[in-house]
């Protein structure tokens, strides 16, 4: 089964512009414009995670009663992922500080997250494009 991809291909990229655009700006708007774009492409990366998970897997019903950290040391396991749970928990907690009302603290610590996640999100999309291709 090959996943669709091009979102996921899409999100990283418009994150990649956004990241690129503030390195050179500096600006709060492109901050929040570089929040925003991680949300919606961590949660891409996350279905797309579990959707390769379950693909890979011969039970898929068990990938989805699977709680995040187990679905997160499975991915890693199965060389998905380049990052262990620990990190994933601090992209997790990241993305769930983006939920509440704007603070402009909780940006800037949300901010500083995402460049890590960045990479992470890249190795992840890297391995379903590998994937697809088998």
């Amino acid at each position: 089964m090959k996943l669709e991809l091009s979102s996921f291909e899409k999100a990283l990229a418009s994150l990649d512009e956004a990241l690129a655009e503030y390195d050179r700006t500096q600006s709060q708007f492109v901050k929040d414009a570089c929040i925003q774009r991680f949300e919606y492409t961590y949660e891409l990366a996350h279905k797309l995670l579990k959707r390769q998970l379950e693909a890979m897997s011969p039970n898929p019903s068990e990938i989805d009663q699977m709680s995040f950290p187990d679905m997160i040391r499975t991915g890693a396991e199965r060389g998905l992922l380049s990052q262990s749970w620990d990190h994933w928990k601090y992209f997790r907690d990241a993305r769930n500080a983006t939920s509440h009302a704007y603070n402009e603290k909780k940006a800037n610590e949300v901010f500083v997250r995402i460049p890590a996640f960045r990479d992470e999100a890249a190795f992840l999309l890297a391995r379903l494009q590998e994937r697809n291709a088998e």
